[in-house]
């Protein structure tokens, strides 16, 4: 495998000295979506720093706790503790209702460029204004897989919600993938944040969507953009899903890409300095610690960003060495095990931030549908459990 790599990271860097920029890119996102998971019984999960505080620690199958959201359907195995798992198990996905909404195309263009998209609209009743979900898709997908392999469609239609699916197109990248690594693609009102942006924009005035109630999300390549698009864009975004993908600013070229990639940033991106007088965008992160594609380190690096209560050069491994947080440790039946840790005020009240490790899990959306691409059904169904944070965070 080290030999693999060093061969592409050779690969790319002369590509790179020649100025074939085109080349080099499609090679370091070639890496990005085509890497061997690990060997089982070899871990790179990140370890959280050992002098936080666990406040409690507890075992359960993944459920919905919505006392206070927008989501309107029970909770599923409200009670029930972790089940062994059988090595053998197949997971058999259960049969997905049928769409009743309308899912349609459209395009939308600035000077930052243009981009086709696809909205879902929500069947039956739903009060109204309702909220509106960005999915960034990652490499080799497009808007349909994404949303087959998510099923926030399906979600929509139970919720009531809007998604909406920016699409990147094959002339701007050959692969499909946001360029998340581009210094262009990673400031306000330039390049494809503006035009995600803009289009968020443009879907909020044409529906009846609640402003307060506007997210984003994405896998991978989508999930490092999404970050980027919390951090440029606090006013618009209500709180951001990052799955399996990088900080805002964890590469400004391809070479740094290829490293943060393999073994995380070099450094947490700051903070602007006047975050103080923005918003912090909450934040929950998903991500497998079988990941060989986007180190699992990166996950710990988007929280530390999110809302850093220390300077980024005193975290440990992305968290403040004074940090309260809650542990939650359990298993989803036939399926993997999970840790998910929320992080809380000295009052013991969560500050926004909430971080899923998924133990066995590679480059994929954990407890997605098959009928998409970079899935894997045996984990916490992370678009649950979006939905669910999402819903306990709207604008103020």
């Amino acid at each position: 495998m080290k030999d693999t790599w060093n061969t592409l990271m050779l690969k790319v860097t002369s590509l790179t000295r020649s100025g074939r920029l085109r080349e080099a890119t499609a090679a370091i996102q070639r890496a990005l979506m085509g890497r061997k998971t690990v060997a089982p019984g070899a871990s790179n999960a990140p370890q959280k720093a050992a002098d936080a505080q666990v406040v409690d620690a507890e075992a359960r199958i993944v459920s919905i706790d919505d006392d206070e959201g927008w989501l309107r359907t029970p909770p599923p195995g409200t009670g029930a503790r972790a089940q062994p798992v059988d090595a053998d198990t197949v997971v058999v996905e259960k049969e997905e209702p049928e769409l009743g909404g309308q899912f349609i195309a459209g395009s939308h263009s600035n000077g930052g460029g243009r981009r086709d998209y696809k909205l879902y609209i929500p069947s039956g009743t739903h009060p109204q204004p309702l909220p509106l979900i960005v999915m960034l898709h990652g490499c080799k997908q497009n808007p349909d897989d994404f949303a087959a392999g998510t099923r926030m469609n399906q979600l929509a239609d139970s919720e009531g919600f809007l998604v909406l699916y920016p699409a990147q197109t094959k002339t701007a990248n050959g692969l499909g993938c946001w360029n998340w690594f581009r210094g262009g693609n990673q400031q306000r009102d330039h390049g494809e944040p503006s035009i995600i942006a803009g289009m968020t924009r443009e879907i909020i005035a044409a529906h009846q969507i609640d402003p307060k109630r506007v997210y984003v999300a994405g896998l991978s390549a989508g999930g490092a953009m999404a970050a980027t698009m919390a951090s440029a864009y606090p006013e618009l975004y209500a709180a951001v899903g990052v799955h399996s993908g990088l900080a805002h600013g964890a590469a400004h070229d391809v070479m740094s890409a290829f490293a943060a990639m393999r073994e995380g940033p070099a450094a947490t991106r700051a903070r602007p300095a006047d975050a103080d007088d923005q918003r912090a965008v909450p934040t929950i992160v998903f991500h497998g610690d079988r990941d060989a594609t986007v180190h699992p380190s990166n996950g710990d690096h988007v929280v530390a960003q999110a809302k850093p209560t220390a300077p980024i050069e005193e975290l440990i491994d992305g968290v403040p060495p004074d940090a309260v947080f809650t542990v939650e440790r359990g298993q989803v039946a036939a399926g993997h095990a999970y840790t998910r840790t929320v992080h809380r005020d000295a009052n013991g009240r969560s500050t926004g931030i909430e971080h899923w490790v998924v133990h066995g899990a590679g480059h994929a959306w954990s407890g997605g549908c098959t009928k998409g691409s970079y899935t894997d059904p045996k984990g916490p169904d992370a678009s649950r459990e979006m939905l669910r944070f999402f819903a306990e965070h709207a604008m103020r």
